[in-house]
């Protein structure tokens, strides 16, 4: 059975938003090493900004992604749906793990 557009739609959602988080928290880990340091000519780190670039990186990235579920969910619907969850306990884990190691 074919899913229909509606629930092609929300599995590119669901997959968009569970790829964001995920790659979130790569990347704030990724960049957890590298420590803020004061810039020359500003009174604030540079790193404050780094908040909202990884946050439209991760966006976009996610979308990218959603697209990728919208596409595969159309023939593979079933797998789709076993892989978003499994994809969730993976999301959720390596935010965990992030937030433990590198507030």
């Amino acid at each position: 059975m074919m899913p229909t557009a509606r629930t092609r739609l929300a599995l590119a959602f669901q997959g968009a938003c569970v790829s964001a988080v995920g790659l979130y928290a790569v990347f704030r880990w990724s960049e957890g090493s590298e420590r803020m340091e004061a810039h020359r000519v500003a009174s604030f780190p540079i790193g404050h900004a780094g908040y909202f670039w990884r946050a439209w990186t991760v966006a976009y990235a996610g979308i990218m992604c959603g697209f990728l579920v919208f596409g595969a969910a159309r023939t593979y619907g079933v797998n789709v749906c076993r892989t978003l969850v499994w994809a969730l306990y993976a999301a959720s884990a390596l935010l965990a793990l992030q937030t433990l190691f590198e507030p």
